[in-house]
């Protein structure tokens, strides 16, 4: 194997397909990255046996085709190292890749092509088609509500839900809930429901941007792969249950106010700094044209802020955790949120006024 590429052309593709190496791994192969090369194309391919990423770019000149692995953090580290618009060199002799660009010269191990694990090409029984901008909309609304770790392993991910003309995100870790929904022009019969691995999700998204160019996903019993551009995307899926997040999504609340979405955001910021570092508690006490934010910890030290809002009725004191506010208030994106509440003990629910394609529940805290 032969050939030479830019450092700009190798950069991208390596970075995006490193991020889904894992460090520590059980089989040393699978800290490495296996680059294939096919007359002027170059594919690399990433895995960590529950998703796997292949991006492909275009060499300068390819002497001889072929395949290795090497590691893949220090080649991202040797490229990221080198000047601007420098020229590669790549080559393997005697079992080893050596790397050349100017007056550098690296010699990276290698480990068997023949070791490198390939996800199974199961067969997809439905494939459909989405803007990236509609994916990557649905994907940064609701994130930042999947559970890290937990038990209920079907909570560490989210739940994609594609119907004719639907498509919705849900993801929660117990204590929050976000479902976002956008119309999209697919015939899904009958409709499917897929649970996409938590780092499946984070690593998808890294792919998408805001633009209405296509994304192919191809879904089958076990796996979704995702096919953008120069990049195949595919993960495993999480074998299990969502629970139904329809009942959880609070009805009749009766105590409605709409404040400016970026000043709660400071305030409720400003006054987390004084509460409980670990229960992150905040209470909430509605009146008639203002809430006031309180919170107090441990050391006997307080905070207390105020803030209008549009509200007319009775007086209500709720608490809550103040992280799980500030990250709704993060990801709306109008300027001002609307807010229901029913009473102390009940969830409230967050969207912006009116409504809009996205809704978050958040339960209370006993404080």
């Amino acid at each position: 194997m032969r050939f030479s590429i830019t450092r700009e052309a190798l950069l991208r593709p390596l970075a995006l397909v490193a991020g889904v190496v894992e460090r520590r791994q059980t089989l040393p192969v699978l800290s490495n990255v296996l680059i294939q090369v096919d007359q002027d194309e170059v594919a690399l391919t990433g895995t960590d046996l529950e998703v796997e990423l292949i991006g492909r770019t275009v060499a300068s000149q390819v002497d001889a085709p072929g395949a290795v692995t090497v590691p893949a953090r220090k080649l991202m580290d040797i490229c990221k190292s080198l000047p601007d618009q420098a020229e590669l060199q790549f080559s393997l002799e005697e079992g080893r890749a050596v790397l050349r660009s100017g007056r550098s010269r690296f010699t990276l191990s290698t480990l068997p092509v023949a070791e490198f694990p390939n996800i199974e090409d199961s067969a997809g029984d439905v494939e459909l088609s989405l803007p990236r901008g509609t994916l990557k909309h649905l994907i940064d609304a609701t994130s930042f509500a999947m559970a890290q770790q937990d038990v209920r392993y079907y909570l560490n991910g989210m739940l994609l839900e594609l119907r004719s003309n639907l498509v919705r995100t849900v993801a929660t870790d117990g204590h929050r809930l976000a479902v976002c929904s956008r119309p999209a022009e697919i015939q899904v019969e009958p409709a499917r429901k897929l649970i996409v691995p938590r780092k499946g999700v984070l690593e998808l998204v890294r792919l998408l941007d805001d633009g209405d160019e296509p994304v192919t996903l191809t879904l089958s019993a076990s796996h979704v792969r995702a096919h953008t551009g120069d990049f195949t995307f595919t993960s495993k899926l999480v074998d299990g249950k969502f629970p139904d997040y329809e009942r959880v999504v609070p009805r009749g609340g009766d105590k409605v106010f709409i404040a400016e979405r970026a000043e709660l955001r400071q305030v409720l910021s400003r006054t987390s700094i004084l509460s409980n570092e670990k229960y992150r508690g905040v209470r909430l006490h509605l009146q008639e044209g203002n809430l006031q934010v309180m919170a107090n910890n441990p050391e006997q030290e307080e905070a207390e802020e105020n803030v209008a809002v549009e509200y007319g009725g009775d007086s209500l004191e709720i608490g809550f955790n103040v992280g799980y506010l500030i990250d709704v208030l993060s990801v709306i994106g109008e300027d001002r949120v609307q807010m229901t509440l029913a009473d102390s003990n009940s969830s409230a629910l967050l969207e912006e006024p009116g409504g809009g394609d996205a809704l978050y529940v958040v339960m209370p805290m006993r404080l």
